[in-house]
This record gives C-alpha cells, sequence and structure tokens, in this order.
C-alpha cells in the first residue's frame, strides 16, 4: 500500500481530496449538487471521445467539462438552472453513446474513468493534476468574499458590486476543472459524493465559513486516504468507497445536527447591570 509504485495513487488523490473539499463547500452551500454531478458524468462523453483518436482522457475530460460549464450557465440564464443542466447532461451523454459505439479497445480504461482506479495514476499525470488542482484554489481564494456574498446574501452583493452571472460563470468553470481532475481518482459517476459529503458534514458542524472550508477538506482528504486503503486491500473499485463514506459522512453530519437540536439549551446570562 506504501510501495513506490503507489506514491503517485497517494499525491494526486490528496490533491483532489483538497480541491473536492473546497470546491464543494461552495458547491453545497449554492445548492449546486446536480451540476457537481452532471459535469463529470456528462464529460465522460469527453474522455470517450478522446480515447477513441488516442489523445489523453485528461484533456477531453476537461474540454468537454468546460463546454459544459459554460452551457449550463447560458441556459441558465434564460431558462430554469435545473433544466439547464439536465438538457447539457442529456447531449453530452448521447455524445458519449456514439462516442463508445464505434470502438470496444478501451473497455477497461473507461471502466476506471466510471468508477475509479487506485492503481490507475501514471507519472505523466501528476503535473497536470496538480497544475490545474492550483488554479481551482488560487481561484477559490481570488473569489472567496464575491462568491459568500452572491451566495448568502445575493442583494448585498449586488450592491457592492458582484454581479451575481459573472460569479456564476466563474464558479461553473471552477467545478468543471476541479471534476475534471478528480475523475481518475474517484470516476465521474462518483465525485460528486466527494464533493457533497465532506462538506455537507462540514457544514453540520460548525456555521463559520472559513473553518467549514478547512474542515471540509480536512474530511474529504481523510475519507480519500480511507478509500485508497481500502481499495487497495479488497481490489474494489475507490469510487464505491467514496461514494459509501460520502454518504456516511452526511449521515454523521445530519445525526449530530439533530443531536445539537435534541440537547437542552442553557438560558442566556444575563449581565449584573441587566440583574438590576
Amino acid at each position: 500500500m506504501f510501495s513506490a509504485f503507489m506514491t503517485n495513487t497517494w499525491i494526486v488523490a490528496t490533491i483532489v481530496a483538497v480541491v473536492a473539499g473546497v470546491v464543494g463547500f461552495f458547491v453545497v452551500l449554492r445548492g449546486s449538487a446536480f451540476v457537481a454531478d452532471a459535469l463529470p458524468t456528462g464529460a465522460f462523453a469527453g474522455a470517450a471521445g478522446a480515447s477513441l483518436i488516442g489523445v489523453n482522457t485528461l484533456f477531453g475530460l476537461g474540454a468537454f467539462s468546460l463546454l459544459g460549464a459554460l452551457a449550463i450557465g447560458w441556459l441558465g440564464r434564460r431558462n430554469r438552472h435545473d433544466v439547464a443542466v439536465a438538457l447539457v447532461l442529456v447531449a453530452m451523454l448521447g455524445l458519449g453513446a456514439l462516442f463508445l459505439s464505434f470502438t470496444t479497445e478501451y473497455a477497461d480504461e473507461i471502466y476506471s474513468l466510471l468508477f475509479g482506479e487506485v492503481l490507475g495514476i501514471a507519472v505523466n499525470e501528476v503535473a497536470p493534476v496538480a497544475a490545474v488542482s492550483a488554479v481551482c484554489i488560487v481561484a477559490i481564494i481570488v473569489m472567496y468574499r464575491p462568491l459568500l456574498l452572491s451566495t448568502t446574501m445575493p442583494e448585498v452583493g449586488e450592491a457592492r458590486g458582484v454581479r451575481a452571472y459573472r460569479v456564476e460563470m466563474a464558479f461553473l468553470v471552477i467545478v468543471a476543472l476541479a471534476t475534471s481532475v478528480a475523475v481518475p481518482v474517484v470516476g465521474a459517476l462518483l465525485i460528486f459524493s466527494l464533493m457533497i459529503g465532506p462538506p455537507a458534514a462540514a457544514r453540520a458542524v460548525t456555521s463559520r465559513p472559513f473553518i467549514a472550508l478547512v474542515l471540509s477538506a480536512v474530511i474529504a482528504v481523510g475519507t480519500v486516504w480511507v478509500a485508497i486503503a481500502l481499495s487497495y486491500q479488497t481490489n474494489w473499485p475507490i469510487g464505491f468507497f467514496v461514494g459509501a463514506m460520502g454518504a456516511a459522512c452526511y449521515a454523521a453530519g445530519r445525526g449530530w445536527v439533530a443531536l445539537r437540536n435534541a440537547l437542552p439549551r442553557r438560558p442566556a446570562r444575563l449581565s449584573p447591570a441587566a440583574q438590576r
């Protein structure tokens, strides 16, 4: 599990988990879980097309994720947001089915993209994943306040010059990039579990945005590390363990909220001046 050939897996998985936790915090906060599911699932068509023409699947994932994000942002401005996401997802899945019908030579590679592959991280994938992940983290840092304002207090954000449409488009691009780098590790079908479970659990623990964001990344890293260990030992897809643990994180978060609400609250203590 800690052999030299697993080094790339641990490095890339840790990077992916941090990005998923950080970006996923705003995905949960903005109610964009459907987007986090649709983009990697639909972008699988790009991976299938890239495999068909002999190009690195990461480029195909990135290209289709970006195109899907831009299409969702554009259509969502003129239609209901969920309808725009569904339309883009259906279109990309149709293309994916078409690409897959042309060849059966890449069955193992396509399976790993769907469900993740603990031993499938090559040396040449580390640098692109690290670079794209760094872009996502820097973008979140730069957009932290506008994102927070447009999400929690949109009217205040507009008054301060924060344009909701521009923020939405920029955030969709960030989600597209984040999901693209995570797919080779977790899989296209279950990446949203890593971007939803840990952030939802973190939000349940604390209401402070920055602390919840950091805690989300920590939980995501712990989830991926445990998933890698279990996948290595059982030879089961890492996506299964990430999905199961993501659901467990969410359940634990909701359980904590229920327990906290059930506990009797202490009455606020009055100051000496108020008591008089």
